[in-house]
């Protein structure tokens, strides 16, 4: 065989006995794909129509399901489950639940469980207030170690997330303004000190805790990172004892401090790769 035989046949090995029709649409990538079969959800197969890129596949998912399958999800991912059996009660407390009258103050769980730790800070004005003394300095804490993460640690993540939080803070706490509940007990050294209006919605000191915490943890800082967990729900506790705030609001809070976290560790991850794509300095604020 000569050199131009041999290269027809390996050109003719190699290439694809498909070829796309010349009636096809040019700005089309639409094309079939079949892929090895297997039964159940754990190893779908089958035949797909790709268009543009994104899969669509022929036969619905659910009709290959079979008792293995359901078996296998309420074996090996039961915290679904549990969310789901979660939704069913939810539906049915919220579809047969009487809705508090206008005249009436809003209920709030929170306030039932700590309705005998809210009649003793009323009857005892000096545990509210060497309370509340001891919150403002747990929120001092807060503050100082966030930012010393920052100025002194080079680390602007933590610092960047409360940015974020407070400013969202304050645009969703002035939109929806709720009212001060009624058996709100004031003290002039809690934070912000001098019984100052302030937002209910959500907690700020519960998110700032969150963040610190969060960040003790990135650094295996973990006797630290328990010590402000432990104090958040003590907090908790003595925020819901004085009314002042709702339930809501604290468990917003916590989950507003890990989302803020979270957006910041993105935001910090963005600037990283536009310096090393632009081969900039980093700005001191990023160091």
């Amino acid at each position: 065989m000569n050199a131009a035989a041999a290269t027809s046949a390996t050109t003719t090995l190699l290439s694809s006995p498909y070829k796309r029709s010349n009636k096809a649409n040019v700005g089309s990538n639409d094309f079939n794909v079949m892929v090895d079969k297997k039964i159940g959800v754990h190893g779908n197969g089958g035949y797909y129509n790709v268009f543009n890129g994104g899969f669509y596949h022929g036969k619905a998912s659910f009709l290959k399901w079979t008792l293995d399958d359901v078996v296998y999800v309420a074996r090996y991912h039961r915290l679904p489950c549990v969310f789901a059996a979660g939704l069913l009660f939810f539906m049915y407390v919220e579809y047969s639940l009487q809705m508090v009258p206008d005249s009436s103050p809003p209920f709030d769980l929170g306030f039932v469980v700590t309705r005998s730790f809210h009649r003793a800070l009323v009857s005892w004005p000096e545990l509210n207030t060497l309370l509340a003394a001891l919150n403002t300095v747990f929120v001092g804490m807060q503050t100082v170690y966030i930012l010393w993460t920052w100025l002194m640690e080079g680390r602007p993540r933590a610092t960047i997330s409360a940015l974020f939080m407070f400013t969202c803070r304050g645009i969703l706490g002035y939109s929806t303004q709720l009212p001060l509940p009624e058996e709100f007990v004031g003290s002039g050294v809690d934070f912000p000190v001098g019984n100052v209006s302030f937002f209910l919605f959500f907690s700020g000191h519960v998110a700032g805790s969150v963040i610190a915490s969060l960040d003790m943890r990135r650094m295996q800082r973990w006797e630290l990172a328990w010590l402000f967990d432990t104090l958040n729900v003590l907090q908790a506790a003595r925020l819901l004892g004085t009314r002042g705030h709702y339930t809501i609001d604290l468990a917003v809070g916590v989950g507003a401090g890990i989302l803020f976290d979270s957006l910041a560790g993105k935001y910090e991850e963005s600037k990283t790769k536009s310096a090393l794509v632009s081969g900039t300095i980093k700005e001191p604020f990023l160091s």
